[in-house]
């Protein structure tokens, strides 16, 4: 017979079982809820202390922000922390919030100002900066191989928030920078890499051509990252998002200009692997290997 199951918002967690269609959660969450009902069984916390730990499970309300603390349960990954609009104490708070759920995974907090890192960093030791983007609580890491192609110098901003935000999720990603389509020979000496990767991201402007060449020389899923680099008739990432929602490769993504963040994001999505310890499900995301041409 099946053992308990305990319902939280609607996610039912059977104890010591894997359970079917909740392969996204992440390892590190699962293991935490594991643990406190295990601690609860054998009396190790009272049934208040699991109430006030469950009850941050949706969110916690700051007033100005609702940090989801349940995101990371539902889709596998954090709650992340975009800085542009954000005061600095709006910054320091939210990260603060975050950081204090202590199985809660990375906290990344992108597109920072030097005032806003430093006030953070500050407020909350242990962070590693990079550029724009901070980042504590590094994950575990992972083996998979990553490639991150800029297409030129100019478009290293955008792929270095998407290194930095692979990292954070665990990710040592390879960077190629400055191998744009008009040197095609600078992408061939790198086709080692694009047939042993897992997954690839092009971060190009101008006419974001180089998202097509990288795609017909892999077999790894690609996810194509427009810049606002570029003149006139670029019209600032127009022209290089269009370009790469037209590919001629077919299985391509897209994301939004200037989206290095999400770029990176996307891609520990296509590579959600089956939370280990507890759970004995299959494969999971082997079918993203074949993922659409999508905005975002």
């Amino acid at each position: 017979m099946p053992g308990p199951r305990f319902g939280v918002w609607g996610i039912y967690v059977a104890s010591r079982r894997s359970v079917p269609g909740v392969a996204a959660w992440t390892a590190v969450d699962e293991a935490a809820l594991y643990r406190l009902l295990d601690d609860l069984l054998t009396g190790s916390v009272s049934p208040d202390d699991v109430v006030r730990r469950i009850r941050r499970l949706p969110y916690g309300d700051l007033g100005f922000a609702r940090v989801d603390h349940h995101r990371a349960l539902r889709q596998g990954l954090p709650e992340a922390v975009y800085g542009p609009g954000k005061t600095v104490d709006h910054c320091v708070a939210i990260v603060g919030e975050l950081l204090g759920e202590a199985d809660g995974g990375p906290v990344v907090l992108s597109r920072a100002t030097d005032e806003q890192a430093a006030a953070t960093l500050a407020a909350h030791p242990g962070g590693e900066r990079h550029g724009p983007t901070i980042f504590w609580r590094r994950a575990p890491l992972r083996h998979e191989t990553v490639a991150v192609f800029a297409a030129g110098t100019a478009d290293l901003p955008v792929a270095e928030e998407c290194t930095a935000t692979l990292m954070a999720l665990g990710f040592e990603p390879a960077m190629v920078a400055d191998c744009g389509v008009a040197g095609v020979h600078r992408v061939l000496e790198h086709v080692d890499l694009l047939a042993s990767a897992h997954a690839v991201v092009v971060v190009a402007g101008m006419e974001g051509a180089l998202a097509s060449l990288v795609g017909g020389l892999t077999p790894a899923p690609v996810t194509a990252v427009p810049t606002s680099a570029g003149y006139g008739a670029s019209l600032q990432g127009v022209t290089a998002l269009l370009a790469m929602l037209s590919s001629c490769v077919p299985g391509i993504s897209v994301v939004g200009i200037d989206n290095g963040f999400g770029a990176a994001w996307a891609v520990a999505r296509i590579l959600a692997r089956p939370a280990s310890g507890r759970s004995d499900g299959g494969t999971h995301g082997q079918g993203a290997a074949q993922a659409s041409t999508v905005t975002a």
